[in-house]
């Protein structure tokens, strides 16, 4: 099965050729790029299109390594043992699993996304390293060894708040979102608003550019941001002309507070216009 893109995610030839290379070679894919760039949808629309059931993990700054597998609830089944309760008999009972022992016993092959791993501790990723390689792992509880039937296709995503482990790394096919370009910004913002007319398009995107190129900003305004911020703009149907200035200069887009997230940066690009009304 190979990943061509899809209607709804536009896919550049270099992130289809690496989705297709980690298929190949029965790697996780490990995709990293700025927040807001796509990286979760890319394993949603895969999984879409080639038609595979999608588990998803979460990761969180307090996950273990240990809840992806499963999770042993020693202390109801002591509780349970005091209360005569007949479930004690069976320790499955107490096994709750976990989205590795979902995706590796699933009857079909499933997708399987690992979302923000980065979160975590640092040794997140090295408890993993065994069980992501070989797909398996010893369940000590039930005496079972957990083998995938099917593998999984694996997308890990990154925003690059920790590095990760070269050992890590190694098991991985690595692929990294550059920014989109404005032709291809064109395209994403065309799948979510079919017919929105040229001119709104042009002058919208320059001024996302202006605001995002501003040099010093503490978090640059991402696709998802952009994305908001056209859906305001066609919702409170802001007139052309206060997205143009007529000598090309940059201006301060309406609605600012979807594009940037913090005063420092609002600040920043109000001194900038200051600065550049000054020298005209």
């Amino acid at each position: 099965m190979k990943f061509l893109g899809s209607s709804d995610y536009v896919a550049t030839p270099d992130l289809m050729l690496a989705v297709n290379a980690a298929s190949t070679l029965k790697r996780p894919l490990l995709i990293k790029g700025e927040p807001g760039t796509g990286k979760t949808m890319l394993a949603e629309e895969v999984s879409k299109t080639l038609g595979l059931p999608l588990l998803e993990w979460h990761i969180k700054s307090t996950t273990k390594a240990q809840q992806g597998l499963y999770e042993y609830d020693a202390v109801s089944r002591l509780r349970d043992s005091q209360l005569g309760d007949e479930r004690v008999k069976d320790i499955h009972n107490y096994i709750s699993k976990g989205v590795l022992w979902r995706a590796f016993t699933a009857k079909e092959p499933v997708a399987l996304l690992i979302d923000e791993i980065d979160k975590a501790d640092i040794e997140f990723p090295n408890d993993l390293l065994r069980e992501l390689d070989r797909m398996e792992f010893f369940c000590y509880e039930t005496k079972e060894l957990v083998k995938a039937t099917t593998r999984p296709l694996v997308f890990i995503t990154s925003n690059n708040e920790k590095e990760l482990p070269d050992a890590f790394l190694r098991r991985c096919f690595f692929h990294y979102i550059q920014f989109p370009e404005p032709a291809t910004m064109g395209k994403i913002v065309d799948v979510h608003f079919p017919g929105l007319k040229e001119e709104l398009l042009r002058a919208a995107l320059k001024a996302f550019y202006d605001v995002r190129n501003l040099p010093g900003l503490k978090k640059k305004p991402s696709t998802s941001e952009l994305l908001d911020w056209i859906k305001l703009l066609v919702a409170e149907d802001i007139p052309l002309s206060v997205l143009q200035s007529k000598d090309d200069q940059v201006i301060l887009p309406p609605l600012l507070g979807a594009l940037l997230k913090n005063e420092q940066d609002i600040t920043l690009f109000e001194k900038l216009l200051r600065m550049q009304s000054q020298h005209r």
